[in-house]
């Protein structure tokens, strides 16, 4: 649970993406567009539903011509190249009319309770011109292009659980789509890169007219839609302990029980070598100019390879060869290699760790209220459980206590600022939990141990914070990062990255320490190409026969 390590993690087959594609083939989910309706300057609406087999979620896509000037990645920007809702269910034309007052407008506007997401994308624009002007000459784009870029539009957020006026969590959490996290989140954007596609062929046509051709399907596979994340996800890990560290229960519990397999049949190690061949591939295909991420995807690259050699040796004629495989990385590779050959190791077992999927939702635990009968001695030993290794570093030094977080007055968004040469102290948010527990735990130092909890916080208040997260984690062996979230040396896109690898991410690109570009769905099928593709193992690119000495993942 160091942030090290959190910030070199892959996506895996429990990541939501792979999940929900999964899912959609496995119970034939039908697909149309109802409505297209965009005019020659690129403006208008569409709508796309997804039917499944209890209900049906409509995209309801909002076009826009958007100036140069006012197209930007930052979260206060008040327009953008298309915008977007989820309907729960087929929209008639009031609706349509309702939203199109309302969802261009993203924050300015509100949505209802029959809406799940609220998103919006801006066009990459050096490779959407290329596009078009390519398609419109009856051409295809430049592959190295596409490749060097990877998607058309990014978003730049997709709101849900109920932001402005959207669906409340719980009022979908029990339906069997939505029980794995972030499922209707994942829809939209599945569902907005197949939007995507369709704008960018359409404005195609309008330029060449009879020239004009659609994006070759292998070519439109490659696409993904980007996203740019910045600093208003990073203390969500911290703000949801239960769900994070079902996240991590469920990725460690699939871990251990592939590595104690004991003897893989051939076709385990088959899947393993030939998603080890396409990770090399794909590890060629991720660039970052970041002064930390290109060494680190340099030193990916030259791990991969040397683990490529170690699997030609007879590792798995050794019994549980998975485990062996595993300590040798640990001592030998990178923290970023180690954690991608976690997830290749994953790869094989869908049948012994896809049900997982199901457990790494939360309720509402965490909003249980304190208990105040609890006594001091118990507090002190969940206390000493979860926090004794924060007990080392001081708290009082300037570089250990040098950041703080606090919320933005104008888009009320999470920021980190530097706590002595900016007056953010006042505001600060309890978004280091280790800090305020040794705080806490030197305030029981002089309190009996059999008092309450009821009796401390009647004279301290200002420890209420702390007992309540000491109560909620008390159970939960994952739910703290053990890491200085305030520290001088922070990076806040450790943060962002962990949780993002759950989305199924791939190319983590950092702007700075404090926002990332990735890319979701690049390789996928398209909706009508669903049930007749691999719905799983998507996110790895094809190795050629003649790249490899291993059979392509096709």
């Amino acid at each position: 649970m160091r942030l090290e390590r959190l910030g070199s993690f892959h996506q895996t087959r429990l990541s939501f993406m792979r999940v929900l594609t999964r899912r959609l083939k496995k119970e034939k989910w039908a697909f149309s567009r109802a409505e297209f309706n965009v005019n020659d300057s690129g403006v208008g609406h569409a709508v796309y539903t997804a039917t499944g087999p209890k209900r049906s979620y409509s995209l309801i896509a909002f076009a826009h011509d958007l100036p140069a000037e006012k197209r930007s990645d930052r979260v206060i920007a008040e327009a953008w190249d298309a915008t977007f809702t989820l309907f729960d269910g087929v929209p008639d034309a009031n609706d349509i009319q309702r939203l199109s007052l309302n969802v261009p407008y993203q924050e300015a506007g509100r949505v209802s309770a029959t809406e799940l997401t609220l998103s919006r994308a801006n066009r990459s624009v050096r490779l959407w011109e290329h596009v078009v002007d390519k398609l419109s000459q009856g051409k295809q784009p430049e592959l190295s292009q596409i490749d060097s870029v990877g998607y058309l539009m990014r978003t730049t957020a997709v709101y849900g659980s109920g932001k402005f006026g959207a669906a409340d969590r719980e009022s979908i959490a029990q339906r069997d789509e939505c029980k794995a996290p972030f499922q209707m989140e994942m829809l939209s954007v599945y569902l907005i890169r197949t939007f995507v596609r369709d704008l960018v062929e359409h404005m195609a046509q309008v330029r060449g007219g009879d020239v004009a051709v659609p994006l070759d399907k292998a070519i439109a596979r490659r696409l993904g839609i980007g996203n740019s994340t910045g600093l208003g996800m990073a203390p969500f890990i911290i703000n949801h302990p239960q769900l994070f560290n079902n996240w991590i229960v469920a990725r460690e519990t699939a871990l251990a029980q592939v590595r104690s397999v004991v003897n893989p049949s051939q076709s385990e190690i088959t899947r393993f070598k030939n998603v080890l061949q396409s990770s090399l591939l794909s590890t060629q295909q991720w660039h970052s100019e970041h002064e930390l991420q290109k060494p680190r995807i340099s030193q990916l690259q030259r791990d991969l390879q040397t683990l490529n050699n170690k699997v030609q040796q007879d590792i798995f004629a050794q019994a549980q060869p998975w485990n062996e495989l595993y300590e040798w990385a640990y001592k030998t590779l990178s923290i970023e290699a180690q954690e991608s050959l976690v997830s290749m190791m994953l790869e094989p077992y869908g049948h012994l760790i896809d049900g997982f999927e199901c457990c790494m939702g939360s309720d509402a635990a965490s909003t249980l209220p304190i208990n105040g009968a609890m006594t001091l001695e118990e507090l002190q030993t969940i206390l000493r459980t979860h926090y004794e290794w924060a007990r080392p570093i001081n708290w009082d030094a300037p570089a250990c206590n040098a950041r703080a977080w606090y919320v933005s007055e104008e888009k009320l968004e999470p920021r980190l600022g530097e706590r002595f040469d900016e007056p953010i102290a006042e505001y600060e948010q309890p978004l280091a939990p280790a800090r305020d527990a040794i705080r806490l735990l030197d305030a029981l130092e002089h309190w009996p141990a059999k008092s309450t909890v009821a009796e401390l916080l009647l004279k301290h208040p200002e420890h209420r914070y702390s007992v309540r997260r000491a109560q909620t984690i008390a159970n939960l062996p994952y739910g703290e990062i053990r890491d200085n979230t305030i520290d001088q040396q922070l990076l806040p896109i450790d943060m962002l990255r962990s949780k993002l690898s759950f989305f199924g991410a791939i190319h983590f690109d950092p702007r700075s320490d404090r926002w990332v570009r990735i890319r979701m769905f690049g390789h996928a099928p398209y909706p009508e190409e669903l049930q007749h593709s691999d719905a799983d193992f998507w996110v790895y690119p094809e190795v050629s026969p003649e790249s490899s000495q291993f059979s392509s993942m096709a």
